[in-house]
């Protein structure tokens, strides 16, 4: 019982403390006691309540009964919307804060919200190796079950909360991904429920123009309600490498030339300055050293990215065996590196040991507690921003976010990016070798101010025939927006589909100048 008072009387010396200063100021001022003492053991209600969900699911094998119950209601509620005279857009029923973007979208208490309880595996493959799944399945979820049966996705984007639907309508992008594409390519099939209430499922080869629209679309084709996807065999470990390199010209020669070695499974590289970086490369297998074996997703090890820089300030290659669950996650814990700005003793061996496994708290809990103010204050003084340039452009668009915004750690993340209809693809009509630059953490350039900085940085993806990932603030305005990205297949089935009045355009949807 004794922990149990103790964290009773911190809880209520924490209360006096707010009724003192203020809510506002304690969120803003001293953000990691409220994270801790409520948000950390809330976040951690909430994993262990949709682990057991999931489990109890599909142990009963009642996702696939009520699934189709499911989408008929769906499709209830739409055509209800139609009947009722189409007033206004219709979205997703989803609370803002519950996805993983930071972005808060306002739009939720203006449309027409259609209610989309999807959140199941539904089906599991091995022979035809496709998994089928609801949109709100999180990448936690498959990884637990997958592996647990021996199977993985090609692809599987880093953070547990990230879900099939956001990965789909969005994008997501793994350290595989120079191998296989982003997420969207590794999807086999598509099911819709459309502006008029009818179902649709689409494939490359059936309803194809709709299958290659869908990804980056941000749900304004349609609703997903199901998608198929590839998994392929999995290890036990990832054998991976690490190796320092200093010298922009060298980091970008060696980081693609790993990239485009088909044998690496994964590659992935860590900026900590424009000349110094680690980068690091690893292949699945079943053995492992015994002397070598790095359990990095236990809650009391150090965050992955401060454990990767010890091989840069020790100047040393290194070697390890990573349990495969463990990689997929290593950046979760810690939220790549955000989590230094909300816990800054995050790090610390007696912090790690003594409440590490209830780290991280979920994202979409901080999005809803942060509050106008520190909103505003995250928008103007914090970076969250990831985009996709030619890999050829590499030094040329690192020294560009040194400019403009210098950020570091930068994540680095190959991917190979074929010649296919829709939004995004490459200039020519071949399959071209792109990269992922995330910038995360507080920008250290003189004078930052978010607007001009990120159009500025814009400017230059635009100019390299490189995109901007639409979960993060998007300052371009209409024209550019377009210019970005390739609207013709879009908008050709925007009006074919009858979606000018069912759903705003993907530009309204998510630009900051569409929003104010």
């Amino acid at each position: 019982m004794e922990p149990t008072v103790s964290l009773a009387v911190c809880a209520l010396l924490f209360l006096l403390w707010v009724r003192v200063k203020g809510l506002e100021f304690v969120l803003i001022h001293q953000r990691w006691v409220f994270v801790c003492l409520f948000l950390l053991p809330l976040s951690l209600i909430f994993d262990i309540y949709y682990y057991v969900r999931a489990w109890v699911v599909f142990k009963l094998n009642s996702a696939p009964r009520l699934h189709e119950e499911r989408v008929r209601d769906i499709q209830k509620q739409v055509r209800e919307w139609k009947e009722q005279g189409s007033k206004t857009f219709m979205c997703t029923g989803r609370p803002g804060w519950l996805t993983v973007s930071l972005r808060v979208g306002k739009y939720k208490k203006t449309h027409k919200n259609i209610m989309i309880n999807l959140m199941d595996i539904l089906e599991v493959d091995t022979k035809k190796q496709i998994v089928r799944v609801e949109p709100l399945v999180s990448m936690g979820q498959v990884t637990a079950l997958l592996n647990s049966i021996g199977w993985t996705l090609p692809v599987l984007p880093e953070l547990d909360d990230l879900t099939v639907g956001g990965l789909i309508m969005g994008t997501g992008i793994e350290s595989s991904s120079h191998k296989y594409g982003l997420f969207q390519h590794i999807c086999t099939a598509y099911e819709l429920v459309l502006a008029d209430g009818s179902f649709v499922r689409c494939t490359p080869s059936e309803n194809s123009d709709l299958f290659y629209a869908v990804p980056w679309s941000c749900g304004t084709l349609g609703f997903l309600v199901a998608a198929e996807i590839r998994i392929i065999p999995a290890k036990k470990y990832v054998k991976l490498r690490f190796e320092p390199v200093r010298g922009l010209e060298a980091i970008c020669a060696k980081f693609t030339h790993e990239s485009q070695r088909q044998e690496n499974h994964f590659v992935e590289g860590l900026l900590y300055s424009l000349d110094e970086a680690v980068i690091m490369t690893g292949v699945m297998t079943d053995e492992v050293e015994p002397s070598k074996l790095n359990s990095i997703g236990n809650y009391y090890k150090p965050w992955f990215f401060k454990h990767v820089e010890n091989y840069l300030k020790t100047n040393r290659e290194g070697l390890e065996y990573i349990p495969l669950r463990h990689y997929y996650h290593r950046h979760t814990r810690s939220i790549f590196w955000e989590l230094q700005d909300i816990i800054p003793f995050g790090n610390n061996p007696i912090f790690r040991y003594l409440f590490g496994w209830m780290v991280p708290p979920k994202i979409s809990l901080l999005k809803l507690t942060q509050g106008e103010t520190l909103r505003k204050l995250y928008e103007q003084h914090h970076v969250v921003q990831d985009m996709l340039v030619p890999m050829k452009c590499l030094q040329q668009a690192l020294h560009t976010f040194q400019n403009d915004i210098h950020v570091y750690p930068i994540w680095l993340c190959p991917f190979i990016l074929p010649s296919q209809p829709g939004l995004v693809h490459p200039k020519g009509n071949e399959a071209e070798l792109y990269i992922d630059i995330g910038a995360y953490g507080e920008p250290r350039v003189k004078h930052f101010e978010a607007r001009p900085c990120m159009r500025q940085l814009e400017k230059f993806v635009r100019s390299v025939h490189g995109f901007q990932m639409l979960y993060a603030d998007c300052y371009m305005d209409r024209e550019e927006f377009w210019e970005m990205f390739d609207g013709s297949l879009y908008h050709k089935l925007r009006e074919k589909l009858g979606c000018q009045d069912a759903f705003p355009e993907v530009y309204d949807k998510i630009c900051k100048a569409a929003r104010h």
